[in-house]
């Protein structure tokens, strides 16, 4: 009787057991599907749909445009000579980007962060993951849907390599300008950045030095095939044919209204300007030759004499140190054209 008993009893609990198991199976299945349900998959496109109707799709594999370069070095005329384009949106600068790619580098600089976040299942996969989905979304979604889609955040461009991981079909345009005249330009428009004293023409042309370093040294290291050195002297006293490079290098088809950005300013797929950022108020007007030349005889001798120590940068990207003023070459009659057409309007409003 006992032995019976004992056998109804195995058979009973093994019947358990297995009825358990299949419950734990079939929950395990619901939560998967759940999770999987959750879980953005990676090709997944952002839609947008503008004034028109016209649905335009984005994701991590479209071609973006990122422009940056050391602030006072003509990113925001570069964004708006391209925001002119009919089929590209840059809009103005998120300020946030920056930042976040600031946050991440120093997450992954740091060994004990790092384990911890390991620990925790915050692995660099999900990092990039994340840090793809919210530069999209900003970029996207801060203004107006294109075709082409474009940030300009001067500083963006220290993560160039970063970034080139993140879209692969990504490409960059690092503004580069004469730093004497980026650094004039800072510290008579008082243009606060961060580390940079404004009250020290040597301390800003060091720092000067070192952020365009970082950032050439990226550019180059990703490759002329991505990434493109744009020279603001060049762009102002050659527009209509450093712009056909550009738009070549981006493989966007050509447009006269790049030369001519003014026009569209605050139309309806044209240009849109920050009442705050700093150079909104010269992108206004045509490309001209105003900035070129402006820091001649205001910077300090002795900072002169030691300039190509101080900013060996200068002579590395082809700038003459020790030229005071240095030629830069001649415009184009447009750009004579401008110039004479912006030097009459400021002199008739004062």
């Amino acid at each position: 009787m006992r032995r019976v008993l004992l056998l109804v009893g195995s058979v009973a609990a093994l019947m358990v057991t297995l009825h358990l198991g299949q419950q734990v199976l079939e929950c395990q299945q619901v939560l998967n599907e759940r999770r999987h349900r959750l879980m953005r998959p990676e090709n997944e496109e952002l839609v947008m749909v503008d004034a028109n109707h016209v649905e335009y799709r984005y994701s991590k594999d479209m071609p973006l445009i990122f422009i940056g370069g050391v602030p006072r070095s003509g990113t925001t005329l570069m964004r708006a000579m391209l925001d002119a384009h009919p089929e590209v949106r840059c809009g103005e600068e998120t300020r946030i980007i920056p930042r976040v790619l600031a946050m991440r580098q120093a997450w992954s600089k740091s060994g004990r962060e790092k384990m911890r976040l390991d620990e925790a299942g915050v692995t660099d996969q999900v990092l990039d993951a994340a840090m793809q989905a919210f530069i999209l979304e900003v970029i996207a979604k801060h203004g107006e849907p294109a075709r082409y889609l474009c940030n300009k955040d001067p500083f963006t461009l220290k993560s160039s390599v970063y970034l080139s991981r993140l879209f692969p079909n990504s490409k960059f345009l690092l503004m580069v300008r004469d730093g004497r005249a980026s650094v004039h330009s800072m510290i008579t428009r008082k243009v606060t950045i961060a580390g940079f004293d404004l009250n020290s023409y040597r301390d800003c042309l060091t720092k000067w030095n070192k952020a365009i370093e970082v950032m050439y040294s990226q550019c180059l290291e990703i490759g002329r095939a991505r990434c493109l050195p744009v020279y603001y002297e060049q762009l102002v006293l050659h527009p209509e044919q450093s712009m056909h490079n550009i738009m070549r290098f981006l493989d966007i088809s050509w447009s006269d209204t790049v030369l001519h950005h003014e026009e569209l300013i605050g139309k309806p797929g044209g240009v849109s300007l920050s009442k705050i950022e700093r150079s909104t108020d010269q992108v206004i007007k045509p490309v001209n030759m105003e900035a070129l030349s402006k820091w001649i005889g205001h910077i300090p001798g002795d900072v002169l004499q030691d300039m190509a120590h101080i900013a060996p940068m200068l002579a590395r990207l082809g700038y003459d140190p020790y030229a005071n003023p240095p030629n830069y070459g001649h415009p184009d009659p447009l750009v004579v054209n401008n110039t004479h057409r912006v030097t009459q309007n400021t002199s008739s409003s004062h």
